[in-house]
């Protein structure tokens, strides 16, 4: 008998999948499921017949950006959903760059250059752990700066509390040792996300600034696959790797991977003097053709946001959260527009600020308007 992996579940209505030939089947029972299912049906259209990240006996990882199913933290996010359908909105994930240290110098760093090293203290990290959590947040993600220099990491992962959000980390893949790998699992990390901006040693390494960093990476991956980690790879796309996108694929597959994540480049950071960068309409249908193609194809899940973004609108303002290495509080970590300081007020009213501003709806990313970036952030040179 198939394995169930409820999504959803009261005594009436059921909402659960199965894995079949290692795709998701999405099913409801119950008695109240000739009423129920309709409602439901757009949700589970997102979940059907697609590749999951990873699968085990009595849990689905349908993705690293996603708890377990099932689990209190994902019955949360479920809970979050049926919020937002109702016009209130929570922070469902949060990015806190603990510390601007890094080793790196990326053409396409969304931090400013502020050169002042700064990072937020472990009480700060707390506090905005506890916050997030309280509002509703399921996946805190570590971020830089390169985390990995930060003292403390693994303390800040431990803290949170698992049945209620998972952690993730972003990271170069700069200092993660097979030791530190094991380290960072035995401290309950969900996620690993380590980033590639090309395929190639030469390529990587240019667009990092730094000879050597794309070796980091790889041994990152590996690293982190033996200590029993989720591990994904995450790819920036723009004109300058939309090309790779098969070869992506192939490393990804070859290295074991449970995702491949992909993110559309915006016009920000020390992007903004490239701003003619940005994907055309022809590299966009090079990535829908891809994301077909791979779809059944033998290798890791592909997580593709530029699509879904495409299709639900930008979630900045409505589902993302950042927290700068200063304690400025943006939509997102693209947009430096800050709302509020985590140093002065709390987080719940910062974001109640943020998603009560009407610039944020339904529609596709406000970073990537030049009238937007003109007006409001006064961004254009």
């Amino acid at each position: 008998m198939k394995n169930k992996y409820y999504f959803y579940r009261n005594p009436f209505f059921k909402v659960y999948a199965q894995i079949e030939d290692d795709r998701v089947k999405m099913k409801t029972s119950g008695i109240a499921s000739s009423i129920m299912g309709s409602y439901v049906s757009e949700m589970m259209g997102i979940f059907e017949d697609t590749k999951p990240s990873k699968v085990e006996k009595d849990q689905l990882i349908y993705s690293t950006w996603m708890p377990p199913i099932p689990s209190k933290a994902f019955d949360r996010l479920v809970s979050s959903q049926m919020s937002a359908m109702r016009g209130k909105f929570v922070p469902e994930q949060i990015t806190i760059s603990i510390t601007e240290e890094c080793p790196n110098r990326c053409i396409h760093c969304a931090l400013p250059d502020t050169k002042n090293k700064a990072r937020l203290s472990p009480d700060a990290v707390k506090s905005v752990i506890d916050q997030t959590q309280k509002m509703g947040t399921t996946l805190i993600i570590f971020d830089g700066g390169e985390p990995l220099l930060y003292d403390g990491l693994e303390d800040l992962i431990s803290y949170v509390d698992k049945s209620r959000a998972i952690p993730g980390l972003f990271t170069s893949g700069v200092g993660m040792t097979p030791q530190r790998a094991l380290s960072l699992k035995n401290a309950g990390l969900s996620m690993l996300s380590v980033s590639l901006d090309s395929a190639n040693e030469e390529g990587h390494d240019y667009m990092r600034g730094r000879p050597g960093v794309f070796n980091d990476a790889v041994n990152a991956i590996k690293n982190g696959l033996d200590a029993g980690l989720l591990v994904g790879i995450y790819v920036v796309l723009s004109p300058r790797n939309v090309d790779e996108l098969d070869e992506f694929y192939e490393l990804a597959k070859k290295l074991g991977v449970h995702e491949l994540s992909f993110y559309e480049i915006v016009p920000t950071g020390r992007w903004l003097g490239h701003e003619k960068e940005v994907l055309s309409a022809e590299g966009l249908k090079k990535f829908d053709d891809f994301v077909e193609r791979t779809s059944h194809a033998e290798g890791p899940r592909v997580f593709p946001i530029p699509q879904i973004i495409r299709k639900m609108g930008c979630f900045a303002g409505r589902k993302w959260l950042h927290v700068t290495p200063e304690g400025d509080v943006l939509p997102c970590a693209c947009m430096p527009k800050p709302y509020g300081n985590i140093h002065e007020e709390s987080l719940a009213s910062i974001w109640k600020n943020i998603y009560k501003d009407p610039v944020f709806t339904s529609g596709p990313c406000l970073m990537r308007d030049s009238d937007f970036r003109t007006v409001h952030l006064g961004l254009e040179q």
